[in-house]
C-alpha cells in the first residue's frame, strides 16, 4: 500500500489553519500526482479527506487546465473507501468501509483489482503505518515551514527503516521522495 501527499518542509500536511495552498506547485511537480494516480487501483481515505476532495465532484472541468482535466477524470473514476463513523452515504465512485482499516485492506488485497492500494489522509495513514500496512511512503515537500498542523507521519515512537527509491528536486523547491519500507 502507498501513502503520498503534499507535506511542509516541518513536516505536515496543513498547517494550523488548515490551508495547504503552499509554494511550490509547477506543472513538473503535478507531474508527479499523474504519474501516481495512474498506478492506483484502489484509494483509501478518512472522512475529512473525503469531505475536501468532494470539490472535484463537481468542479467546472472546461475552467481546469488539461493536465488536471486528466487527473479529475481518472480520479472520478478511481474506486474509493472511505472510513467514517459519523457518515451514512457516500458520493461519486465511492463506498463506506464495511470493516476496520486493517481487515479491509487484507481483503482488498486478496481481490484480484489492478493497481496499488493508496491511502490519503494523515490520520487514517497514521492507523495504517501503526498496524505496519504501508509498503512505500511517496512525498512531495515543499518549501515552507508551517509551524504545526497535522503531520504527515505517525507519532507513534515505532522505527521504521526506509530505503530510497527515488529522489528528484524541482526548479520551484519541491522535492520528491519516494521510499519503500524495509521489512
Amino acid at each position: 500500500m502507498t501513502y503520498s501527499m503534499s507535506v511542509s518542509l516541518d513536516g505536515y500536511v496543513h498547517g494550523p489553519d488548515g490551508d495547504f495552498d503552499w509554494p511550490g506547485l509547477s506543472d513538473e511537480v503535478f507531474d508527479i500526482a499523474l504519474a501516481e494516480i495512474r498506478a492506483v487501483g484502489v484509494h483509501l481515505m478518512g472522512r475529512r479527506l473525503y469531505e475536501a476532495m468532494l470539490y472535484w465532484e463537481t468542479v467546472d472541468e472546461e475552467a481546469l487546465a488539461v493536465p488536471v482535466r486528466e487527473w479529475l477524470g481518472m480520479w472520478n473514476a478511481l474506486p474509493k473507501v472511505v472510513f467514517s463513523t459519523t457518515l451514512s452515504t457516500v458520493q461519486g465512485n465511492a463506498r463506506l468501509a464495511e470493516a476496520n482499516l486493517a481487515d479491509e485492506i487484507e481483503r482488498l488485497r486478496a481481490e484480484s483489482a489492478e493497481g496499488d492500494i493508496a491511502i490519503g489522509g494523515a490520520t487514517l495513514a497514521a492507523e495504517a503505518a501503526t498496524l505496519g500496512l504501508i509498503d512505500e511512503y511517496y512525498i512531495r515537500t515543499y518549501p515552507v515551514l508551517v509551524g504545526g498542523g497535522l503531520p504527515f507521519f505517525a507519532r507513534d515512537e515505532r522505527r521504521v527503516d526506509l530505503e530510497l527509491l527515488g529522489a528528484r528536486a524541482f526548479d520551484s523547491g519541491v522535492v520528491y521522495l519516494r521510499y519503500r519500507v524495509r521489512r
